[in-house]
């Protein structure tokens, strides 16, 4: 009894640590897509706001705001390019460390441009732009760089495998055809009453009916006396001699 008791005891314990484990995983995973929606949406109207900025504010400022937008859309891009095609193709993982060491870079810029907004003094401003406008280049070309390369790569296996999938179709359809060119046509079966060939494999089939020539002979008439009598027929009378 003690022992069933333990048993029992001992499978609520793990039904509880299951149940409460499931809970955390679950609540962790809402945290997580919680998380992402806020993120995603931040992003979204961050773009949208610099994208605002740039069309709005007239010269220096307007200009820091369309860098910033400029650079954050080629880092994003370059980031969904590399994490979808790595599933695929492991060889995209140095790419992928090569971004990250990129990424660094980019989101300093970033911050810096992101400070800028606010400054007052266009002059000293101004005398920054070009030095942030390189920076923004080099950064977004090589970001674009590594998207092209890895959409590139994607693009040519693809085609590598169509042309190999296209030679095993031709292949494939000439060894379809060949019955064309080498095999000769199936005989057809043999009909009843066809006439006897010198081939053997062809036999008849269906019996054939008598011919005359071989039915026994028969006379026209029967004599009397070999006809045969039967109980119910009558004895012939004699002929009268008077």
């Amino acid at each position: 009894m003690e022992a069933v008791i333990a048993v029992f005891a001992l499978l609520f314990v793990l039904f509880v640590v299951l149940g409460a484990y499931a809970t955390v995983k679950v609540l962790g995973a809402a945290k997580r897509g919680v998380d992402r929606t806020i993120d995603q949406a931040r992003r979204t109207v961050e773009d949208h706001t610099l994208r605002a900025k740039s069309y709005v504010q007239p010269g220096p400022a307007g200009e820091v705001a369309q860098l910033r937008l400029r650079l954050r859309t080629s880092m994003r891009a370059t980031q969904d390019a590399l994490h979808a095609g790595v599933r695929e193709d492991a060889s995209l993982k140095e790419s992928l460390d090569l971004f990250r060491r990129l990424s660094a870079h980019g989101h300093e810029l970033d911050a810096e441009l992101k400070r800028l907004e606010g400054e007052p003094d266009r002059a000293t401003l101004a005398e920054r732009l070009p030095e942030l406008r390189a920076r923004t280049e080099r950064i977004t070309q090589s970001a674009d760089s590594l998207r092209w390369a890895a959409r590139d790569r994607a693009h040519r296996f693809a085609a590598d495998d169509l042309d190999t999938l296209s030679a095993q179709i031709d292949v494939e359809a000439g060894a379809l055809r060949h019955w064309t060119k080498d095999e000769p046509p199936a005989a057809p079966p043999p009909w009843p009453n066809a006439p006897a060939t010198d081939n053997p494999t062809v036999q008849q089939t269906w019996p054939e009916t008598p011919r005359a020539s071989e039915e026994p002979k028969r006379a026209a008439i029967t004599p009397p006396g070999q006809r045969p009598s039967y109980p119910w027929q009558k004895k012939p009378r004699p002929e009268s001699t008077t």
